[in-house]
């Protein structure tokens, strides 16, 4: 038996990074083909494709009746990928322009969803017009982060003789794999996890969050060795927006979900206050180094203790 969970979680990952070096690929054709800024792409097209285990994890939580699931794992998304999955990027693709111009609005935005899904669920309770709310909230802030990015920076892959409609049916069916392969990984991931009898909520938010994230690293590392960083940038604060919104909202849409006040209160607030500094500082130093690559990775490892207390 865990022989086969340790086998779906490797060939789930193997899947996932796969199907990654493709999305990169058919996204730098789209900024290209639509002369959609290619920070837009990763914030949109790409982060909703990233994001499908987080998503998934809410409609699964939703019908399951696991509302600490669904709300563990949109939550704890946010902050791992803002932290950890945003600490790794310059050790590995080295420094990247971060100007407020790129950052301030989604971070604004997913500072804002943040607390409201503090506020909703703070009376054990998220109900289907609170998850309307939630995903309403992400239709206008992708709207909103549309109109305001400039075309700052360009995709720097080699474009090859492919329609626009086709490079976007290449992301979606690329990102589809990616989903794929990560939903397998992190659900064997929590079975042979699930033996540590850790609160449900607390397992979501650390243990199930780091695999839904999977598919986020493993794009955004392939993109900024690429030289493709205003994708990752975006595709990061893309679905981190989408986690703290419609991936926490979606469930609760279609079916009302009981949850732990506190602990989403808590989780939310943390989360809020993290991206208000990660925010300030990525705009105020306008790139993203080694440096406030190590403070995000901090940041991150200062949650075990705050939460676990």
């Amino acid at each position: 038996m865990i022989f086969g969970l340790v086998v779906a979680v490797v060939l789930g990952l193997l899947a996932a990074i796969w199907a990654s070096k493709r999305a990169v690929g058919y996204a730098s054709d789209l900024a290209f083909g639509y002369n959609v800024p290619p920070f837009v792409v990763g914030a949109v097209i790409l982060a909703i494709g990233t994001d499908l285990p987080e998503i998934a994890s809410s409609v699964v939580g939703a019908f399951s009746g696991s509302g600490d699931v669904a709300a563990g794992t949109a939550t704890g998304s946010t902050i791992t990928q803002m932290t950890l999955v945003l600490g790794v990027l310059p050790f590995v693709g080295g420094a990247m322009a971060s100007g407020p111009h790129r950052i301030v609005l989604p971070g604004v935005l997913m500072a804002i969803g943040l607390l409201a899904g503090a506020y909703f669920g703070s009376d054990d309770l998220l109900t289907r017009t609170e998850g309307l709310l939630l995903v309403g909230f992400w239709l206008v802030s992708s709207v909103l982060i549309y109109r305001q990015s400039p075309l700052a920076g360009d995709p720097t892959l080699v474009v090859p003789e492919r329609r626009p409609s086709r490079a976007l049916a290449g992301v979606f069916l690329s990102l589809a794999v990616v989903g794929i392969g990560a939903t397998v990984a992190v659900s064997a991931f929590i079975e042979l996890a699930d033996e540590l009898d850790v609160p449900v909520f607390l397992l979501s938010f650390f243990a199930a969050s780091i695999g839904t994230s999977l598919p986020e690293l493993v794009v955004d590392v392939i993109a900024v060795r690429s030289g493709e960083k205003d994708l990752a940038i975006g595709d990061i604060f893309g679905s981190s927006l989408i986690d703290a919104t419609l991936a926490l909202g979606i469930g609760p849409l279609l079916i009302p979900l009981t949850v732990d006040g506190n602990l989403v209160v808590r989780s939310g607030l943390a989360g809020a206050l993290i991206v208000a500094i990660i925010t300030l500082l990525l705009a105020r130093r306008g790139r993203h180094d080694r440096i406030s690559g190590a403070v995000f990775l901090l940041i991150y490892a200062a949650l075990y203790p705050v939460l676990l207390a």
